[in-house]
């Protein structure tokens, strides 16, 4: 990769929209906490967690290693330092906001309380924007595997804690599991003012992304990669600005289909995140689960850069598409524009210098 480019996007001022907090568990942490909470791990040490994050054989072996992780997270304080670390980590990546996902089914179904999970989030996030200048926004995620009924019952649990959530979601497995299943829940929660949005065509088909779309009346689709096997779903999606929080490593680390290549092996050259900019998508670049994938919103982004050949005029795009379509306030989204304008004024400033620099240096030699 050009080293300008890697300089540009290491340094670019970033929003990340689709990252589960229980998806930035690093191993070191899992082992500390379980220590901590008395819960024994499948793993002998922190070599073994490292090495069964390699590699994941799609979703269905990928959840249960995710929601085994979970164990771990007992108290409002285990929630704390788990948002708090992931905040400082993408502080060191100049993430300036980011949307939020958990999973309180994930926790309640095992006994910890509602009010512990959240609490323990909100008070790291609202902390990071203080000591970090990291605004954000919480999402509160349905698990699609399960019932309406535990649905309904996990949104009567929220409801106590409206002032902390700024939106609702839906996500795990997809297959089996189509968003019109939650066509009633989704229209509760849109009787609290509050956006939703929903996983959708990652390994599910395109119409799922019309379910999300048309039923539950999504704000933005969660991956929806597989909207551009329907070319109509996609002139409508383009139509609408309609925003797709696209997860490139993680796509690779699943062995989605798309991305599998002669050999068998996945691969991003195969990605069609240039394809989706080419059609006029809003696709933006997000991490999804980094503990698990080893790859944080800077390395999603030098990973396409590099393998899908993206200019800087794409990747600034990108930039752009997740200003435009996160839950924002059209004062805050205006700002955050002119913080990317200012930084590519002074990328081209340092850029010239550098240059002037190295032309100086052959001059002498």
């Amino acid at each position: 990769m050009d080293q300008s480019l890697e300089r540009f996007i290491k340094g670019m001022p970033k929003i990340e929209l689709h990252l589960h907090i229980e998806g930035t568990l690093e191993p070191e942490m899992m082992f500390a906490l379980a220590q901590d909470n008395g819960i024994q791990l499948p793993f002998a040490n922190v070599e073994e967690v490292k090495e069964a994050y390699k590699s994941y054989d799609g979703l269905k072996e990928f959840i249960p290693l995710y929601l085994g992780g979970m164990n771990v997270l007992q108290t409002e304080q285990d929630f704390y330092d788990l948002t708090m670390a992931y905040l400082k980590k993408v502080k060191s990546q100049n993430v300036t906001h980011t949307e939020i996902f958990f999973d309180p089914q994930g926790h309640t179904s095992r006994g910890v309380a509602f009010e512990t999970v959240i609490n323990g989030i909100h008070r790291a996030l609202k902390d990071g924007e203080r000591d970090l200048g990291i605004s954000s926004k919480l999402i509160m995620s349905f698990l699609r595997d399960l019932s309406e009924a535990d649905a309904f019952d996990t949104l009567k649990q929220a409801m106590p804690h409206m002032d902390k959530i700024d939106g609702f979601g839906l996500d795990n497995p997809e297959l089996g599991h189509p968003p019109s299943k939650f066509e009633r829940v989704f229209a509760e929660c849109r009787k609290t003012g509050k956006p939703v949005v929903a996983h959708a065509g990652e390994e599910g088909p395109p119409e799922y992304v019309r379910e999300a779309r048309d039923l539950l009346k999504v704000s933005r689709v969660d991956h929806g990669d597989r909207s551009l096997e329907d070319p109509a779903l996609v002139k409508d999606l383009v139509a609408e600005g309609m925003g797709l929080t696209v997860c490139p490593v993680c796509k690779v680390k699943l062995k989605q289909s798309s991305i599998i290549n002669a050999e068998g092996k996945p691969d991003m050259k195969l990605h069609q995140l240039k394809t989706m900019l080419d059609l006029g998508l809003k696709a933006t670049v997000n991490s999804d689960d980094p503990g698990y994938f080893s790859a944080y919103i800077t390395e999603n982004f030098l990973a396409v850069a590099e393998a899908l050949n993206l200019t800087r005029d794409d990747i600034v795009q990108l930039s752009r598409n997740a200003i435009d379509i996160s839950f924002l306030s059209p004062e805050e989204k205006k700002q955050k524009h002119g913080e990317l304008d200012t930084y590519i004024k002074r990328a081209d400033i340092i850029e010239a210098r550098i240059n002037s620099s190295a032309g100086t240096l052959l001059q002498a030699m």
